[in-house]
């Protein structure tokens, strides 16, 4: 094989690869390949969704659509203030448009949660929550997030449908991390 130069090489495996294809090379087929691979990598990492309801108000309002990420969260468990999406816990398994829920974690496994008098304690501490719109008129008993578990809570604290009603969430139920959101120029 020495007697081959580089550019007797990189020649004949540029014309094999029109062989290959069985005809020649389409001008536009590179470009349609690449569009193929982002789409399907899109699809696995990436999603779009849209806020139907304002439980997540002032942060994320009706209309909005967000950017959702949906791999970080197989590398490690969700953080404090991460906003997430996930399957509501409360409905059938499956994954419908409809069930898929738009809340922050405020509590990891382990932690004592508790709302009162307008306030939300983990672990005996009140947490400072500056998004809040209102503070919540609702309390809570203090419950223990169980190990496999997160607490979340809307930033509408008093109209979100959340760990305060059914209790902590199951991480399985975790779809994804929200990442940048699209505010529709119609709300206010």
């Amino acid at each position: 094989m020495s007697f081959l130069r580089p550019f007797m090489l990189y020649s004949t495996l540029r014309w094999m690869t029109c062989l290959s294809w069985g005809f020649p090379r389409w001008p536009g087929f590179d470009g349609l390949l690449r569009c193929l691979v982002v789409l399907i990598l899109w699809s696995m990492y990436l999603e779009i969704h849209f806020i139907p309801s304002s439980s997540m108000y002032p942060t994320l309002r009706i209309g909005d659509r967000i950017l959702v990420e949906k791999v970080s969260y197989y590398i490690r468990n969700p953080s404090i203030d991460d906003i997430i999406t996930f399957r509501d816990p409360t409905q059938q398994s499956g994954r419908r448009e409809e069930n898929l829920v738009v809340k922050r974690v405020v509590a990891k496994a382990g932690d004592m949660v508790e709302v009162c008098e307008g306030c939300l304690y983990v672990n005996g501490v009140a947490q400072d929550e500056r998004f809040l719109a209102e503070r919540p008129t609702y309390t809570t008993k203090s419950t223990q997030v169980p190990k496999g578990h997160v607490y979340v809570l809307g930033d509408n604290r008093n109209n979100s449908y959340d760990s305060h009603i059914w209790g902590p969430l199951p991480i399985k139920n975790i779809i994804g991390r929200y990442l940048w959101s699209c505010h529709n120029p119609t709300t206010k």
